[in-house]
């Protein structure tokens, strides 16, 4: 089986990443990097045996396929152009910063025959496919995304750069049509929200409360639903689940069974990885495609008009 050539755009915090991957895949050979810091992109090229290019159409036209993992107000530009080009494309979360602009590039990937994954890689963490099966009928989420602050991401609101994950697995619950959305949000150390929360109805009554911060001095990436069958609890830092269930009572008082799950401790961004290059060989639809990462991103755009209606409110 021939290997896909790859290139990744931006080689930083996360890209690096990315071509360790790509490097060590046994679909993938990586073929070169491009990044704003020339001296970055060669040492990462150096150390996994690809080539650093000063130019990113020069880098196209040695590749299959590229990883986008660059500041979020660059996403649409350049995987604009990587689609233009014919290239399959895995684009880091949110997928712009616009939805129209998601919107062009779903197109644009349909158009020109191209595969487009969005990088929500919490999608790909060992706990959720072990906990997906018992979230059902539920009437409750709470959602907390805290981190501790730092310069990378602070180009976006604390929605498009944390709560954005949240967002996504909501929606790949499939809770149903949006009634109503409120938020409100904060900002500390940035021109932008730093904290966020925001309440979303549902029609078919599910609620869900979601709360993101990137100034909280301990990190936390947890979920708790509830339901009229019991509730779960998901970590995805330790990804741990519990699932708590009525049980039967027999006239008794009704008790809730406990059960502990452990997921295992392959790399999330790896999973990824694979999924993206098997869509490319199966010419399927991804795991997380450009579709989902649209809508993710329209649904942040809601909590972000949400959250100007709460101010103008205090005005």
């Amino acid at each position: 089986m021939v290997k896909l050539r790859a290139g990744v755009i931006g080689v930083g915090h996360l890209g690096q990443h990315h071509a360790r991957l790509y490097a060590s895949s046994p679909d993938s050979m990586l073929v070169g990097v491009v990044d704003h810091n020339h001296s970055r992109a060669s040492v990462i090229a150096e150390k996994y045996g690809a080539r650093p290019f000063n130019d990113l159409l020069d880098l196209l036209k040695q590749v299959d396929v590229v990883t986008i993992a660059v500041p979020t107000s660059g996403h649409y530009p350049l995987a604009k152009t990587c689609l233009q080009a014919g290239k399959h494309v895995l684009v880091e979360k949110p997928i712009a910063v616009l939805p129209i602009e998601a919107q062009e590039l779903v197109e644009l990937a349909t158009r020109n025959g191209c595969i487009l994954q969005v990088g929500h890689s919490e999608r790909f963490n060992p706990i959720m496919p072990l906990m997906r099966p018992h979230i059902r009928e539920t009437a409750l989420f709470e959602c907390h995304r805290l981190g501790s602050y730092s310069e990378r991401g602070v180009d976006v609101d604390v929605v498009l750069d944390l709560m954005i994950h949240d967002l996504d697995l909501l929606l790949s619950c499939n809770p149903g049509p949006i009634e109503d959305v409120r938020a409100v949000g904060v900002s500390v150390l940035s021109s932008t929200n730093d904290v966020a929360n925001v309440q979303i109805q549902f029609q078919s009554g599910c609620v869900a409360s979601l709360t993101a911060s990137r100034i909280s001095p301990k990190a936390m990436r947890q979920w708790r639903l509830f339901g009229s069958n019991g509730c779960v609890s998901i970590d995805f830092q330790s990804r741990q689940g519990v699932i708590g269930r009525r049980s039967a009572d027999h006239g008794l008082t009704p008790m809730v069974a406990i059960e502990e799950i452990q997921a295992g401790d392959e790399e999330p961004l790896k999973l990824q990885l694979e999924s993206f290059l098997y869509a490319i060989r199966t010419k399927s639809r991804p795991v997380v495609s450009g579709e989902d990462g649209a809508e993710a991103l329209e649904l942040a755009h809601r909590v972000l008009s949400a959250m100007k209606v709460s101010e103008q409110q205090k005005i």
